[in-house]
């Protein structure tokens, strides 16, 4: 038969309620007690149910992660920032992966809020529409570790419009008109902003040039795109991706096409691929552990109540200038 907390509590010779305080890691316990009970535990192999914990206490330490591509390296580093601090205040996390489908990420949506988590982290994604009405209905926290277009939804990210027209602008000061910019359509929100973005800066520093825009998520597909490239006038190359950005610049040695002479190009996504590759992409440096571990403490603030001024945080940036940029 399963240990219950009923058996712990009697093997420690206290109440259930003394158990739950210290399995809830409330302070009002001696530390004699604390010590005792604990040691129960772990000589009766006791395994606390959230589901029943949760309904006494309408909390069950457990918060829903929906990610977009479990495998991208990008949301795997912001998934260990996540994770770090989850560990630290003692929550549990249930991933739910959706491959970029609106369709699964309105079915992770309500498989999390059915199995009552008491928030939901989510990294990027689509977002339909069907989506947004189902989270306007979620009575429990939200925060989005990337953009969202509702003013309403907590986020965490940094100025990515502002860090793609510093980029645009150093390559016009350096010469480049004509400009190529590859969305991954992970962040179809934020994508379409940037690229507005930089014939925005195009126009605006007297570059008469509209810029190319494709999409592209694997590195074979930037090998791919680079071939329909060849032979036109283009000398820069702003990717979403790391992965396809170095697609590209396999590419370029195919064809024998100077990086960065001939072509300067740079990624946004600050992954490890970014420092593997050679010649080494130049990228804009986001802080992707720190993104998840802010958006994790963020949630503990609107899950615990505590009280937060700001729920749309804007971490700090640089620009990563290394070999594929002049």
């Amino acid at each position: 038969m399963a240990i219950t907390i009923y058996d712990v509590a009697r093997e420690a010779n206290v109440s259930m309620a003394t158990v739950s305080r210290v399995l809830n890691g409330n302070p009002n316990v001696k530390p004699d007690t604390r010590r005792r009970v604990k040691e129960v535990i772990k000589r009766l192999n006791y395994k606390p149910n959230a589901v029943a914990r949760g309904l006494a206490s309408k909390k069950t330490k457990t918060i829903g992660v929906i990610i977009p591509d479990v495998s991208d390296l990008y949301y795997s580093a912001i998934l260990k920032g996540l994770e770090d601090i989850s560990e630290m205040y003692q929550y549990q996390i249930i991933i739910s992966n959706t491959d970029n489908d609106g369709n699964k990420e309105l079915k992770a949506f309500e498989t999390l809020s059915s199995n009552q988590v008491d928030g939901i982290i989510l990294l990027g994604g689509s977002l339909d529409e069907a989506t947004h009405e189902v989270i306007e209905q979620y009575d429990n926290p939200i925060v989005m570790c990337g953009y969202s277009k509702r003013e309403t939804m907590s986020t965490v990210n940094i100025n990515y419009p502002d860090a793609i027209g510093e980029v645009v602008r150093g390559m016009i000061d350096r010469g480049r008109k004509q400009f190529v910019y590859v969305k991954s359509g992970y962040h179809s929100f934020l994508e379409d902003a940037l690229g507005e973005r930089i014939q925005k800066e195009l126009e605006e520093n007297g570059v008469n040039t509209k810029v190319d825009t494709y999409n592209a998520v694997t590195y074979e597909e930037g090998i791919e795109l680079y071939e329909r490239l060849v032979g036109s006038d283009v000398d820069a190359v702003i990717s979403i991706s790391d992965e396809v950005a170095g697609g590209i610049l396999h590419g370029t040695l195919d064809h024998n096409v100077e990086v960065p002479k001939d072509l300067e190009v740079l990624s946004c996504s600050n992954t490890r691929i970014a420092y593997m590759m050679r010649p080494q992409l130049s990228t804009i440096a986001v802080p992707l552990y720190d993104i998840g571990a802010v958006g994790m403490r963020l949630l503990t603030k609107l899950m615990n109540k505590e009280e937060t001024e700001i729920t749309h945080v804007e971490l700090p940036y640089k620009i990563n200038y290394s070999e594929t940029t002049l």
